[in-house]
């Protein structure tokens, strides 16, 4: 078997993979490019942690090299500082300063001290939550609550509206994680991230999902009523299933009009067990509250006109392989993932159990509230839920 040759990427290539990495490009597609596994690629990727390093520049007050060659010419001729710094319009200090860190009078070469100049350019600047110890407390106290950078970041621009020096923004807090060379951040801290990734993915990496089924009458999402639609009247939701190992799997329920989440213990994935639990549900809530469902094209809804002879509430489903139409709960499923990780048993969950998680998660700041919790910003119509529901 012919073994192929190291490969060195040159500036270019390394530009390429950043740019196809942004684009959402998995890494074995990258490495299939210049003909090379995936692990070539995370070895460029992983020790940023996924993020892209700012291309370098120097800055326009920097000395250039031909000023360097001009200073390295006049010292040859042994004139002053002072002359050199007039000569090239710069002051006596800058000029100073430049000779003495590159070797003195005598020794001073332009070429040597415009690279030494670039090369110590490299050093580590500090971030804002290394320098502020309050700060990193905070951030480091909030992400164990399971609250996501984005949040924490909102949160403290909401509580310290008018302290920029106790906030702090969500690429900060990211980078602060998985650029572990910063050192300001535990790595710890990474398991308390909703996704359990050690490197950052592009928002533009494909999401796709499989197993979509045919309902029979299914009515189609495009027939839901303009008030579901706008979001403008609660006890519209959103449903969908979440499965762990052993075939265990979990419903959850958003609701559209306030994001309020309810989980459901449910038997099996089979119609029968997942229809039945919804309707069990469904009976603990008031009819102008439990309107409408909108589910996925999953055939464990097969049964849906028996939840709706039971329950009259309208049943919706979103098109193939749109996921988007019920971005609500697909964004919910995404956090519920912190508390119920993939590959666990969700059978060893009580509805108890499940009515605790679904409370922590309504009590979690969400941006689409203006980073105020469920629990502060939710509609009259729906302020009882808590009491209904209790500990199940």
């Amino acid at each position: 078997m012919k073994q192929r040759r190291r490969i060195n990427y040159s500036a270019t290539q390394r530009s390429e993979i950043w740019d196809r990495w942004q684009a959402g490009e998995p890494m074995s597609s990258i490495g299939r490019r210049f003909d090379r596994e995936s692990s070539s690629v995370f070895s460029v990727i992983s020790p940023t942690g996924g993020i892209r390093p700012p291309d370098r520049h120097r800055a326009e007050q920097a000395l250039t090299l031909s000023e360097r060659e001009e200073i390295s010419r006049w010292l040859c001729m042994r004139r002053s500082l002072r002359s050199i710094a007039r000569h090239l319009g710069r002051t006596p200090s800058t000029i100073s300063r430049e000779v003495q860190r590159n070797g003195g009078s005598d020794c001073y070469r332009a070429a040597g001290s415009d690279q030494a100049a670039w090369d110590r350019g490299r050093r580590p600047k500090l971030c804002k939550l290394a320098c502020c110890a309050f700060l990193r407390r905070t951030v480091s106290s909030l992400l164990r609550r399971q609250w996501s950078p984005q949040q924490i970041g909102g949160w403290l621009k909401r509580t310290y509206p008018r302290e920029l020096q106790n906030q702090v923004s969500h690429e900060t807090i990211y980078r602060s994680l998985f650029i572990q060379a910063r050192g300001v951040l535990k790595k710890e801290l990474l398991e308390h991230l909703r996704a359990r990734r050690t490197v950052r993915r592009s928002r533009h990496a494909s999401m796709k999902r499989n197993g979509l089924g045919q309902i029979k009458n299914a009515v189609s999402i495009s027939e839901r009523p303009p008030s579901v639609e706008d979001r403008a009247v609660p006890g519209h939701w959103e449903g969908d299933l979440i499965g762990g190992s052993g075939n265990s799997y979990i419903a959850t329920l958003v609701e559209r009009h306030s994001r309020y989440v309810m989980l459901v213990k449910v038997a099996n994935k089979d119609t029968e067990s997942v229809v039945s639990a919804l309707i069990k549900q469904s009976r603990r809530l008031p009819g102008e509250l439990y309107r409408s469902l909108t589910w996925d094209r999953g055939k464990e809804l097969a049964d849906h006109q028996r939840l709706t002879l039971a329950t009259e509430v309208g049943v919706y489903f979103c098109d193939p392989r749109s996921p988007w139409q019920g971005g609500s709960n697909e964004n919910t499923n995404r956090l519920l993932r912190q508390y119920l990780p993939r590959g666990t048993d969700l059978s060893l969950h009580s509805q108890a159990r499940l009515n605790a998680i679904a409370r922590l998660l309504n009590e979690r700041p969400r941006k689409t509230l203006i980073y105020q919790s469920l629990t502060h910003n939710v509609c009259e119509q729906l302020q009882w839920l808590g009491n209904v529901l209790g500990d199940g």
